[in-house]
């Protein structure tokens, strides 16, 4: 089994489920691949990812997921810098905003994909406490600039949906996808 990401958030997740599996890069422009609408969108980024990696490895399962906040029509993915951080972190304050990640699983020319959202409510955040988290070097590997299971936990007045979705990788969509390739979930614990 191959998880095509550089994510260590997916990693650990994929690991609550399954015993061995190794790491590929998929090394694509994530951005070239994405078209509207949002949910069809991010599936073809996990699609793209997974395809890249099967190719190299046929006779192996992969996993690939990607991941995204969207808030007012804008999408949010890793930011750019810390003003990037922090102007995201402003736009989610005080706000209910979207968790999507879509997933692909490939294994011997099938391939199935599928979409996770789930709502998150920020609670208001002061310009201080943006400044601290921004500073911690937490939000700059994540997509909308705050990661749930860390710091930014404190900003979460609630979440509807899959936490695991806004980790990184939503753990029941993908055991639904795997048993659909004929690998249930529960046979690679």
């Amino acid at each position: 089994m191959v998880l095509a990401s550089a994510s260590p958030r997916r990693r650990e997740l994929l690991g609550c489920i399954v015993r061995e599996f190794r790491v590929v890069e998929p090394g694509i422009d994530e951005e070239a691949h994405f078209a509207p609408p949002l949910e069809q969108g991010i599936q073809d980024v996990a699609r793209a990812k997974c395809l890249a990696v099967a190719a190299s490895c046929p006779d192996e399962l992969v996993i690939a997921a990607d991941t995204v906040v969207a808030v007012d029509g804008e999408l949010l993915g890793k930011p750019s810098g810390a003003e990037d951080a922090a102007r995201m972190l402003r736009l989610l304050s005080g706000r209910e905003h979207r968790v999507l990640t879509g997933v692909a699983v490939a294994l011997e020319g099938k391939l199935r994909t599928g979409c996770e959202t789930t709502r998150v409510v920020f609670d208001e955040i002061s310009e201080e406490q943006i400044a601290a988290y921004v500073a911690s070097g937490e939000p700059f590997d994540k997509a909308g600039a705050y990661g749930i299971q860390g710091r930014a936990s404190v900003f979460v007045k609630g979440i509807e949906g899959c936490y695991f979705n806004v980790v990184g990788l939503p753990l029941h969509l993908l055991a639904k996808l795997l048993e659909s390739c004929g690998w249930p979930a529960w046979r690679l614990w």
